[in-house]
C-alpha cells in the first residue's frame, strides 16, 4: 500500500518521546491476583511511575491493561528461569479468585518459595522488593511482628537488596466446612476469639494496603523495612503517607 507523503512528514516530525525524571525502570509482580494483586497492578500501572510493569503468568495469556505485560513463568524450578531486566518487585501472596479466568492464569508463589524466588529477582538486577505476608489475625507473636519472622524472610535480607519492605497484614479466618454436626458446634463455640482480636490486628482493605505499598515503595530509604499489622491497620484509618513516613523515616530520639 502507498504511503501518503504528508502522513510521513507528520510522523517524522513528531518529537520522540521523552523518559521522565522520575521514571523507576521496570516493576515485577509476583501473584498480581486477589484484590489486593488487581488494585497494586491499577495503581502502578496507572500513575506511569515505572516504564514498563511486568506480572508474571502461568501461562500465556492476551495483556489487557495498558502498560501490563505479562511474563510466563517456565517451571516450579525458580532457579532455572531465565533472567529479566527489572529494577522492583512486588512479592504477593493472594491466590487467585476462582471466578476470575485471568487470574487463574496467572502465577502466584507459595510461601515456601520465597527464597527461591528472591534469589531469582536478585539475580535479574532487582534493587527494591516489597512482600505483602498476610497471616491470620492475632495469631503472630509480639516479638515477631517488628521484624523478621522466619528462616525465610532471613534468606530473602540475606540476598543483598537495597531496600527490603515487609507488609504484614492480616487477613480474614478462612471459612471452614465441617459435615459432623459435633465439629460444626466445636467450631461455633470457638469463633467467640474473633471478638478477642484487638481492632488493630483486623484485616484492611486491599486499597488500603496497596496505597501503603505504593506509598512506601516511593519514599523508603535504604534498609530493612518491616510494617506491622497495626501499623497497617493504623495507615488505613486516615493519614496514610503520615503513618508510613513515620514508619520508614522515624524521628531520631
Amino acid at each position: 500500500m502507498a504511503v501518503d507523503p504528508f502522513q510521513a512528514l507528520q510522523a517524522a516530525s513528531r518529537p520522540a518521546p521523552v523518559q521522565r525524571l522520575d521514571d523507576e525502570g521496570t516493576l515485577l509482580i509476583a501473584g498480581a491476583t486477589g484484590a489486593l494483586g488487581q488494585e497494586l497492578v491499577r495503581r502502578m500501572a496507572g500513575r506511569h511511575r515505572f516504564a514498563h510493569t511486568r506480572v508474571l503468568a502461568r501461562e500465556p495469556i492476551r495483556d489487557a491493561v495498558q502498560g501490563v505485560e505479562t511474563l510466563l513463568a517456565p517451571g516450579p524450578e525458580i532457579d532455572r528461569w531465565p533472567h529479566v531486566a527489572a529494577d522492583t518487585a512486588v512479592v504477593l501472596f493472594e491466590p487467585p479468585r476462582l471466578y476470575y479466568d485471568r487470574e487463574r492464569a496467572l502465577w502466584t508463589p507459595e510461601p515456601a518459595q520465597l527464597p527461591a524466588l528472591a534469589a531469582w529477582l536478585r539475580a535479574c538486577g532487582v534493587r527494591t522488593l516489597a512482600v505483602v505476608q498476610p497471616h491470620d489475625q492475632g495469631r503472630l507473636p509480639d516479638a515477631l511482628k517488628r521484624g523478621l519472622a522466619s528462616l525465610d524472610e532471613q534468606a530473602v535480607v540475606a540476598q543483598g537488596f537495597e531496600r527490603v519492605l515487609i507488609v504484614r497484614s492480616a487477613r480474614k479466618p478462612a471459612a471452614l466446612r465441617l459435615a459432623h454436626p459435633a465439629e460444626r458446634l466445636a467450631a461455633w463455640m470457638l469463633s467467640v476469639a474473633r471478638f478477642m482480636v484487638p481492632s488493630s490486628e483486623q484485616p484492611v482493605r486491599a486499597t488500603k494496603v496497596a496505597e501503603l505499598v505504593d506509598v512506601a515503595l516511593r519514599i523508603a530509604p535504604p534498609g530493612v523495612h518491616v510494617a506491622a499489622p497495626e501499623l497497617v491497620w493504623q495507615a488505613a484509618q486516615g493519614e496514610l503517607e503520615s503513618v508510613a513516613r513515620g514508619w520508614l523515616r522515624p524521628v531520631p530520639g
